[in-house]
């Protein structure tokens, strides 16, 4: 396998503009998330793209929340090259290739990772593959089977959850320099770490180092309080992409990701974006949406289906978000007012799928392909593009940079054995 050209250390110099006499990309790493994350809020998918150094395959891609880190990182530097991505959902893979310009193959992982000639299959449905690259494996597995919310089938097994060690065969046949997998925080814990620690000890059985932490997406310039399991692998000892001080310190708000778009109703589109439109609300639930104090209120008591008042623990249903604040976790339910808080700080209605898109840090030049519902599916199964942007500039520094002489990744919550159910466990 050949090395990746060695101009790279160059292409970041000159991006960053810092002395050529800078050898180390280590103190690199919070200008290259900056820089990234301002190259994606320009980002569209006619982006500049080719061949690069690295490649990249995106397995459980969805639309590619993820890959839109890696594509917005190498359109400053031009180390990555996205090859082919892998997913089940029809709408996220129409949304992938019409970004990224790569086939987004439908096979269920579980087939890909049964036999090693089922892998090799894959690589075939990939034209740009180039075997004397090194790779990069993403793997974001759904996290419906570890959810937290999943009450009332808690304790079922769920064959989802496998998922993440049919991933790591996967990876362990394909041979990559780095391995990223992301997650929901009950990854990690002490129901769901058996399924973890099969993934973790295929990894490390095969010569990785595996690491593993809980980060929030608000410490990376995300407008939004979501926390995720990160699970990154390599063959030599290395550092999580812990949040740079560049980011950590600022803050960004509701207000700063929706703030600037124009008022709409409930169910009607703004006639300049398609994507500005929410979902159309009952008769009833604007009614208790109408009864909500504005930016960040919550339902009042006895306002609304009276079954919320009978049960503890809904406190967000209905709620607003707050305009200067981060937002709550944007899931595939953020549609609707009665999955959580969800309905907009001063607007009667719920979030538009350009707010919720806002949220997770997608540029407006994303395309989304399907219906309202399936868009946002496809936002809130994805990882926020941000976040991504910072797990690109890590792994472009730990593939070139030396081993760390220590570890100093402030910020990031190390999960070394399991320590809580779920995440609201967490402390207790």
């Amino acid at each position: 396998m050949s090395s990746p050209s060695m101009d790279i250390l160059e292409r970041v110099r000159g991006a960053l503009s810092v002395l050529p006499s800078q050898t180390d990309l280590r103190p690199m790493y919070g200008a290259l998330c900056v820089r990234s994350q301002q190259a994606l809020d320009v980002w569209t998918p006619n982006s500049p793209r080719g061949s690069a150094p690295y490649q990249v395959i995106d397995i459980f891609s969805g639309c590619g929340g993820m890959s839109l880190g890696f594509s917005a990182l190498s359109s400053l530097v031009g180390c990555f090259q996205l090859v082919g991505a892998v997913d089940i959902d029809p709408d996220a893979r129409r949304s992938y290739e019409e970004n990224f310009g790569v086939p987004c193959v439908g096979q269920d992982v579980r087939q890909i990772a049964s036999t090693s000639l089922n892998t090799k299959r894959l690589l075939k449905a990939f034209p740009d593959y180039d075997p004397t690259k090194p790779l990069i494996l993403i793997g974001c597995a759904p996290c419906q089977g570890f959810a937290s919310h999943r009450k009332k089938t808690w304790t079922e097994l769920d064959p989802r959850n496998t998922l993440a060690a049919d991933f790591a065969r996967i990876a362990v046949r394909l041979h990559p320099v780095a391995i990223v997998m992301e997650n929901v925080p009950e990854l990690l814990s002490v129901k769901y770490w058996p399924y973890f620690a099969a993934a973790r000890d295929l990894l490390s059985a095969h010569g990785y180092v595996v690491r593993q932490a809980v980060v929030n997406s608000a410490s990376y310039a995300v407008p939004q309080d979501r926390r995720r399991a990160l699970v990154m692998a390599y063959k030599k000892d290395f550092m999580l992409p812990y949040p740079p001080e560049e980011t950590r310190r600022r803050v960004v708000t509701v207000r700063d990701a929706i703030g600037t778009l124009p008022a709409v109703l409930a169910g009607w589109q703004d006639a300049n974006d398609p994507m500005h439109r929410s979902a159309s609300h009952k008769a009833s639930t604007m009614e208790t949406i109408r009864a909500i104090p504005h930016d960040g209120g919550s339902r009042p008591a006895g306002v609304g289906p009276k079954c919320l008042d009978r049960v503890s623990g809904y406190s967000d249903v209905y709620g607003r978000l707050r305009w200067n604040k981060p937002s709550i976790t944007i899931t595939r339910y953020a549609r609707n007012p009665a999955s959580g808080r969800y309905v907009h700080p001063d607007q009667d209605r719920g979030l538009t799928m350009r707010e919720a898109a806002r949220l997770q840090s997608f540029p407006d030049g994303f395309r989304l392909a399907g219906t309202l519902e399936s868009v946002f599916k496809q936002i809130g199964e994805a990882v926020p593009a941000r976040l991504a942007c910072c797990v690109a500039s890590s792994v472009l520094v730990e593939l070139i940079a030396p081993v760390p002489k220590n570890h100093n990744e402030p910020g990031v919550d190390l999960v070394l054995e399991p320590r809580f159910n779920t995440y609201a466990d967490k402390n207790r």
